[in-house]
């Protein structure tokens, strides 16, 4: 999901997302007005998908390393 007023997620790092999500949701608290309350809501939403998916990505990069480095350990002569 992409809002056409926010920055594009995908160009920042998994800690850049969680601090704008840290952010975010200070503003979230700190505003009375409902209206900003759900359009901080939807901007939060949008980082916490990018979020779950660069984690995702992350942990599957992990995942292929260490199966490559269990190949690299087996010598079959």
């Amino acid at each position: 999901m992409f809002h056409p007023l926010s920055d594009n997620p995908s160009d920042l790092t998994i800690t850049q997302v969680e601090d704008k999500i840290a952010e975010l949701s200070r503003k979230y608290f700190m505003t009375q007005n409902p209206q900003a309350q759900d359009q901080i809501a939807t901007f939060i939403e949008i980082y916490k998908q990018e979020l779950h998916m660069k984690m995702a990505q992350e942990r599957l990069r992990q995942q292929e390393n260490d199966d490559n480095d269990l190949d690299n350990l087996i010598n079959v002569s």
